[in-house]
C-alpha cells in the first residue's frame, strides 16, 4: 500500500469511522446519488440544447435563449417576486444556473466533490423553493399555485438527498469517490471530498 493510499484510508476512517452501512444500503445510496445527479444534469442538457421537454429547441441556450427567463419571469407568488423578476435572463443568473446544474449533476453522477455539490444543491434548491413559494395557496392574481405541501416539496427532497449522499460517502460505491480522496489536493483540502 502506497503512502497516498494509506493516507486516503486513514482519511476515510477519520471521516467515516467503522462500517455503518450494509452493502445494499451503500448501493441504494449510490443509486440515489446518481438519480439526483441525473435530475440536475438533465436540467442542464434540456436548457442547453432544447430537447423539447421543458425547453423547446428555439429557446435553447445554444440558440440564444435564456435558461432562467421562463422560470424566473413567471414567478407569481411570494415575497421575492420582484427579486426573481429582476434576475430573470441576466447573464450572471444564466451562467450560474447552468454551471451549477452541470457541476452538481456531474459531481453526483461521478461521486466526487460531493460536499461542494451538496452545498450548491442546497443553495440552488432553496432559491428555487423561494421562487415557487409553496407556502402560498394562491398567486397574487388569485389563481391556485398548485402547491401540494407548504413546506416539504421536491426542492427540499433534492437538497436533503444531496446532503445525505455527501455525508455517507455514497461516491465510494459505483463512483470515483475512493480515487478522488487519494488526490493530493483533496487530501490537503478535505472540504473537496
Amino acid at each position: 500500500m502506497t503512502t497516498t493510499s494509506r493516507h486516503a484510508a486513514h482519511l476515510e476512517q477519520v471521516e467515516a469511522p467503522g462500517h455503518m452501512l450494509t452493502r445494499a444500503a451503500a448501493r441504494s445510496l449510490a443509486v440515489l446519488r446518481m438519480s439526483v445527479g441525473f435530475v440536475f444534469l438533465w436540467a442542464f442538457l434540456d436548457k442547453m440544447f432544447g430537447l423539447g421537454y421543458s425547453t423547446p429547441s428555439e429557446r435553447a441556450w445554444i440558440n440564444g435563449g435564456s435558461p432562467t427567463m421562463g422560470f424566473l419571469s413567471h414567478v407569481a407568488v411570494g415575497p421575492f417576486q420582484s427579486l426573481f423578476h429582476n434576475m430573470a435572463g441576466t447573464a450572471w443568473a444564466d451562467w450560474g444556473f447552468m454551471l451549477g446544474m452541470l457541476g452538481m449533476g456531474l459531481a453526483l453522477i461521478l461521486g466526487i466533490g460531493l460536499r461542494i455539490a451538496a452545498c450548491a444543491a442546497t443553495l440552488m434548491m432553496a432559491m428555487m423553493w423561494a421562487a415557487e413559494w409553496p407556502l402560498a395557496q394562491h398567486t397574487g392574481a388569485g389563481d391556485p399555485t398548485g402547491s401540494t405541501n407548504p413546506i416539504i416539496d421536491y426542492h427540499v427532497v433534492y437538497a436533503l438527498s444531496a446532503i445525505v449522499v455527501a455525508l455517507t460517502y455514497a461516491g465510494h460505491t459505483w463512483g470515483l469517490g475512493r480515487q478522488w480522496v487519494t488526490l493530493h489536493l483533496v487530501q490537503k483540502h478535505r472540504w473537496l471530498i
